[in-house]
């Protein structure tokens, strides 16, 4: 039984990427600090924050999916700035596959929510 965003799957995936994304922006130049470091925690928190955002609005299914394309495609930001950070050296190819796959993964889960969002309609 759900009882709030927090119970998803997919907003928890969503958050832990986000920390890790963080985690990760640590350790790139100083003079990134305004530009793709800020960019990418960004687009990674507003994945985790537009499916919280729209769990709210489930009752008004148009506005639910909405939400959730928003998340998506804060994703898929997220994921061109992960190969901007693999491809300036700030990133491994080993951690950027394993970021990009657990953020395709969010797509999956979040295209399989809206295709059927009645589902998560409150009763």
């Amino acid at each position: 039984m759900l009882r709030g965003h927090r119970d998803l799957k997919v907003y928890q995936l969503a958050y832990k990427l986000a920390m890790e994304v963080f985690s990760e922006t640590k350790t790139f130049p100083p003079d990134e600090r305004f530009s793709l470091k800020s960019q990418i925690r960004r687009s990674s928190r507003s994945v985790a924050a537009n499916i919280a955002e729209g769990y709210r609005k489930r009752q008004y299914p148009n506005m639910f999916v909405s939400k959730l394309a928003e998340s998506d495609a804060e994703a898929t930001e997220t994921q061109v700035w992960l190969d901007f950070a693999r491809d300036c050296g700030y990133l491994s190819s080993a951690r950027h596959k394993q970021l990009i796959t657990a953020f395709e993964e969010v797509g999956r889960m979040l295209n399989s929510m809206m295709s059927d969002p009645e589902k998560f309609k409150p009763s």
